[in-house]
């Protein structure tokens, strides 16, 4: 699904202007950016939480120059599902 179609179907289900749903879902997701940006977890009950997560110094190798390179400790954005959401998830979607 893409952010067309996710606003589309906002648009549809509350009767409103598609340009004010997609300033609306536009401007959440810059206010997820900012706090994770920022330093801030954002917890959504019964969605899930946007987390950052810092991943360890580790060593890593350059296949093309066949060295080994130190990659150094840094933050990344992660989305981590509810209890619940990962529930409905395993009930209805089936496994290939």
């Amino acid at each position: 699904m893409t952010k067309a179609e996710i606003v589309s179907n906002i648009s549809n289900e509350l009767g409103l202007e598609k340009n004010d749903t997609q300033r609306v879902v536009e401007t959440f997701m810059e206010e997820v950016k900012k706090a994770l940006t920022s330093g801030e977890n954002v917890y959504l009950r019964g969605f899930g939480s946007f987390i950052i997560k810092t991943r360890a110094e580790k060593t890593g190798r350059n296949i093309s120059k066949n060295k080994a390179i130190i990659i150094p400790a840094h933050n990344i954005p992660a989305f981590k599902p509810s209890k619940t959401f990962v529930e409905d998830v395993k009930k209805n979607v089936k496994v290939d």
